[in-house]
């Protein structure tokens, strides 16, 4: 069986192996492929391993030999999945390997935020704390999270993971999920949306893109929020409507963003997140921690040995 890589280098850039999944068929890994580039390297695949590279209606059409895709990631946008159900072509993820890693994410830019971290570290470099007359100085109010609110958009396996943590924080926790989630801690309140904006110290987001939720933060749900609140997006960049953030920011409307995620990645320098106030931006890290790519690499191994026994897993369908 030939297998082909078309993008493996945001998943393993060098640390790790893909002996195991090399045992499984003759392999092929490209560390990225252009648009242009995807039909000559998949032509003869009959297993196909795609991160950010498309496979459309066009580019299944154009594989007849194709039997299986695996994604190297949860989201499967990339992937024409009516096109693949019609060709019988079966298409797997990998869910669930990354929670911890980005509940780490939230944390860290929620520390950012409260403590200045980023602003405070940059001023001793620069010879601040030298030459204070004070043994200590803060640029910004430092904010302690214990008794606030942290308000929580979806409500899946990160979602509840972050609510977890934050009790540890001493946060009180509201959340707005789509259906009644299975399990909700006793600590934790079900709360309308617009009550998550109204009155959350800060708002995360955790929910699925979908047509619903896209620009989920806009500028009504903006005007809404205390001055004082923070935003964190680790979730999808076009949840929030990146303009009406930007204004906010700017003006006073909130006080602060972390953001780990924005609509177009690699960002475009006109992007006005880029230089909004108060706005840290780290480049889609958060699922990249060493031990959440082995445990995709892991995965994505797991999922294509099931396929070829004939008992797939962690099967998308349209």
């Amino acid at each position: 069986m030939k297998l082909v890589v078309l993008d493996g280098y945001a998943m393993n850039p060098g640390d790790l192996s893909w002996d195991d999944l090399g045992s499984l068929g003759e392999l092929a890994v490209y560390d990225r492929t252009q648009p242009e580039l995807t039909i000559e390297r998949a032509k003869d695949a009959e297993a196909v391993f795609t991160n950010k590279v498309i496979l459309g209606a066009e580019q299944i059409r154009q594989l007849p030999k194709l039997r299986y895709i695996g994604v190297l990631a949860t989201g499967t946008n990339v992937v024409d999945l009516p096109a693949a159900t019609a060709r019988r072509i079966v298409v797997t993820n990998v869910p669930a390997y990354s929670t911890e890693s980005v509940v780490q994410m939230v944390f860290a830019h929620l520390l950012n935020l409260s403590f200045g971290y980023t602003r405070h570290t940059q001023s001793v470099r620069d010879g601040r704390w030298q030459q204070s007359p004070d043994f200590c100085y803060w640029d910004q109010p430092l904010i302690e999270l214990s008794g606030r609110i942290l308000g929580i958009i979806g409500f899946g396996r990160i979602g509840l993971a972050v609510a977890l943590a934050a009790r540890g924080f001493g946060l009180q926790v509201y959340v707005n999920a789509h259906s009644i989630p299975r399990y909700v801690p006793n600590e934790v309140r079900l709360v309308s949306l617009e009550e998550i904006f109204r009155s959350s110290d800060i708002v995360s987001l955790h929910c699925p893109l979908t047509r619903e939720t896209r620009q989920i933060v806009n500028l009504k749900h903006l005007s809404m929020m205390k001055r004082s609140a923070w935003l964190i997006n680790t979730g999808r960049g076009p949840l929030v409507d990146e303009q009406a953030l930007a204004d906010a920011l700017n003006s006073g409307r909130i006080a602060g963003a972390g953001l780990d995620v924005l609509s177009t990645e690699p960002p475009k320098p006109d992007n006005p997140l880029l230089s909004a106030k108060n706005c840290f931006i780290t480049p889609h890290i958060a699922w990249a921690t060493v031990q959440s790519r082995q445990r995709l690499m892991r995965t994505v191994v797991a999922n294509l040995r099931a396929f070829l026994e004939g008992r797939p897993l962690n099967v998308v369908r349209e």
